[in-house]
């Protein structure tokens, strides 16, 4: 599965620091753009993987997995 998504970064002082745009709460601060961005891909990933757990937890049993697409 791919998907796409957009990080917001901007160089302060010494640092580099990055939001994804889609997804709240995902936020880094590096030395570099290159860390940061890697940083940014790392903790997406957790973030998505955490979600996708609580959702399942959340509906116990008999549940249905649909992939869903937008334009």
């Amino acid at each position: 599965m791919y998907n796409e998504f957009t990080a917001i970064i901007k160089h302060t002082d010494s640092w580099w620091i990055g939001w994804i745009e889609e997804i709240p709460g995902i936020n880094c601060q590096e030395k570099t753009k290159e860390e940061l961005l890697d940083t940014l891909k790392i903790t997406l990933k957790e973030a998505l993987e955490l979600n996708r757990q609580d959702a399942i937890t959340a509906a116990e049993s008999d549940y249905i997995e649909e992939s869903v697409t937008i334009k």
